[in-house]
């Protein structure tokens, strides 16, 4: 058991991504239902799914990026990013990470996993820090088909920056059990969680441990359950979450929505999620109970400041649930996450070998997509390079480093190719202006041929490029993406 109150390092941002596609619920069950009737009942709602070239990273840049909204990336010190489906087992997942978002070198980056609580625990050590902490949280579980985990997964990913200064929510309780309650478990290697009985997890385990939990951790902390405005309870079990908070004395109204009707659980992103979503609509004085749960549960309580009406507009989880696209292809959904073999042809075959030395001198340009902008004449390129391409003024070393990322797009020229190989046909790209100037042939993803045009304001997203199967080894790099509507001018 660890018991701490009030420090000085509290929440300085927040920020969140939920992948476009939602998968009806009910289109799974069309299809299964002939062997799990019984799975009607969980057949509503939607899941937020990613598409063929988002994982756990890509998915942890997009919050990243929506947290450090309006912010300086160079105040960063470290990066804590948390899942129990990364990619990579043995390069830094959180590394790649840092590249994409172009933080600092001189970074403290940290992968953390091993339970659902492993986001809680990420950022319980960044409060325990004196750095200024990005802590990501992003989840892309699988299950096996015609189950209920199929029909509750969701994937996204939620961030927090934490840190001292002007502070939006300061942690005044935190309380952690660990005790090996194993209620799932997966392997090392293995594909699928393996899931214990729901009632007996239910019983002995959420109601004995996390609810004495918060219990203690208003005790502990002096906060009347009376105080507690919004009760972010990363619990999915039906009336589970209501129960626990009402033997705490907490009204029950608090209760932030589950989300699991809209995207889905999302693993060890799911506690952050919630408290995303309830700082999103807090006020000044609320009060946040927080708690995951994972072979023990955190619970943690924050207390919002004014600071909060002063923090740039982000999309959070509100934004990104607002941006669904209503998805019923329940066998794209199987074949992008490789749960079934299709035939592919010829044009998918090739060696997609990534030499390591090209990919680290050229880092910033693959991974943080930074350009050139030449000092003298203004003049922007992708990629950079020694000689300006100013056609009036061919200076020489003269440019400098000039992130692009986040700059707004549009449309110039574009293609359907429907020959070239892709797990999402067709293949869309074509050439586009940065605002300000550059310009890229670029490959466009989350895109049909009804909503892209020439001039149409877009955004580039981190993505998989390509992935080398023979090594176990994926390519990354920068697409282009509908803008959000929030995000459009006049939007």
């Amino acid at each position: 058991m660890t018991v701490s109150t009030t420090s000085p390092v509290g929440i300085l941002a927040f920020g969140a991504y939920v992948p476009r596609r939602r998968l009806q619920r009910s289109a799974i069950h069309a299809v299964n239902k002939w062997y799990a009737p019984g799975l009607g009942g969980s057949a509503k709602g939607e899941k937020a799914i990613g598409n063929w070239d988002e994982d756990p990273i890509t998915m942890a840049v997009e919050a990243g990026r929506d947290c450090l909204t309006g912010l300086d990336r160079a105040s960063v010190d470290a990066l804590r990013l948390a899942s129990t489906t990364l990619p990579n087992a043995d390069r830094s997942n959180s590394g790649v990470v840092k590249e994409a978002l172009t933080l600092s070198d001189q970074l403290e980056a940290t992968d953390a996993g091993g339970s659902q609580k492993a986001g809680t625990s990420a950022l319980l050590q960044a409060l325990s820090s004196d750095q200024t902490s990005l802590v990501i949280a992003s989840e892309q579980r699988l299950a096996r088909a015609a189950s209920p985990a199929e029909m509750s997964y969701g994937e996204a990913a939620a961030s927090l920056l934490v840190g001292t200064g002007d502070v939006i929510a300061n942690c005044i309780g935190r309380y952690s059990v660990t005790v090996d309650f194993v209620d799932h478990f997966r392997e090392s290697g293995a594909r699928f969680d393996y899931d214990w009985e729901s009632r007996w997890v239910r019983d002995e385990g959420i109601v004995k441990i996390a609810g004495q939990a918060i219990i203690d951790a208003l005790d502990a902390a002096g906060v009347e359950p009376s105080s507690v405005t919004h009760s972010a309870i990363a619990i999915s079990a039906p009336g589970a979450a209501a129960k626990l908070i009402k033997s705490a004395g907490i009204d029950p109204k608090t209760l932030v929505d589950n989300q699991i009707a809209t995207i889905g659980h999302t693993g060890t992103a799911y506690p952050l999620m919630l408290l995303v979503a309830a700082l999103q609509k807090a006020q000044p004085g609320d009060r946040i109970l927080v708690t995951s749960f994972g072979q023990g549960t955190d619970v943690l309580v924050f207390e919002v400041t004014d600071a909060i009406t002063k923090l740039p507009a982000r999309l959070g989880v509100e934004g990104w649930l607002a941006e669904k696209v209503e998805d019923t292809n329940y066998q794209r959904y199987l074949f992008h996450r490789g749960l079934v073999e299709t035939e592919t042809g010829m044009r998918a075959e090739g060696d997609q070998k990534q030499p390591g030395t090209t990919l680290y001198r050229q880092r910033k340009t693959v991974l943080g997509l930074v350009g050139g902008k030449c000092t003298e004449t203004g003049a922007v390129q992708f990629p950079k390079s020694d000689i300006s391409v100013s056609p009036n003024n061919r200076t020489q070393f003269t440019q400098e480093d000039y992130p692009m990322a986040e700059l707004p797009v549009r449309v110039v020229t574009y293609t359907a190719d429907s020959l070239t190989f892709s797990p999402d046909p067709p293949t869309f790209y074509g050439n586009i202006d940065f605002e300000g100037g550059g310009r890229l042939t670029a490959e466009f993803t989350d895109v049909t041929a009804n909503d892209v045009e020439v001039g149409q304001e877009m955004r580039m997203v981190f993505r998989i490029k390509s992935k080398d199967t023979l090594r176990g080894f994926t390519k990354y790099f920068w697409k282009a993406a509908p803008r959000p509507t929030s995000q459009r001018k006049g939007g």
